[in-house]
């Protein structure tokens, strides 16, 4: 009965996993396409919405593995398992201050900028 959960656990896991893959792909492209558009200039502020863009698609991914690590520790947890859901956790709240930080920052920037134009 354990090995069978083990086993359901471990499939559901590889399949979270996969889709933080595909979210830091899709992430990775949209921002390529916001950095690489010849309609408007390349600019710092578009740089740095680029990278506040990309910052979210990796956040989103580091929670689908951080929910990967939960299910595989959740069913036979190790200390190996449980620290490497510490780091992780502990990585994800590092990126989500500075995320949110940086969106700040960039918001109070563009109310700056707005403000001077009109």
């Amino acid at each position: 009965m354990t090995e069978a959960l083990e086993r359901f656990a471990t499939a559901i896991a590889l399949g979270v996993e996969t889709a933080a893959a595909l979210l830091i792909a899709v992430g990775a492209l949209q921002t390529l396409g916001m950095l690489f558009d010849v309609r408007t200039p390349v600019t710092i502020g578009r740089k740095r919405l680029a990278w506040v863009n990309f910052a979210r698609w990796l956040v989103l991914a580091l929670e689908f593995e951080l929910a990967a690590d939960i299910i595989r520790t959740a069913v036979s947890p190790t200390w190996d398992d449980i620290g490497q859901l510490g780091a992780i956790a502990a990585i994800r709240t590092f990126l989500n201050f500075f995320l949110a930080r940086d969106m700040k920052d960039l918001s109070e920037a563009q109310k700056l900028e707005s403000r001077a134009a009109g």
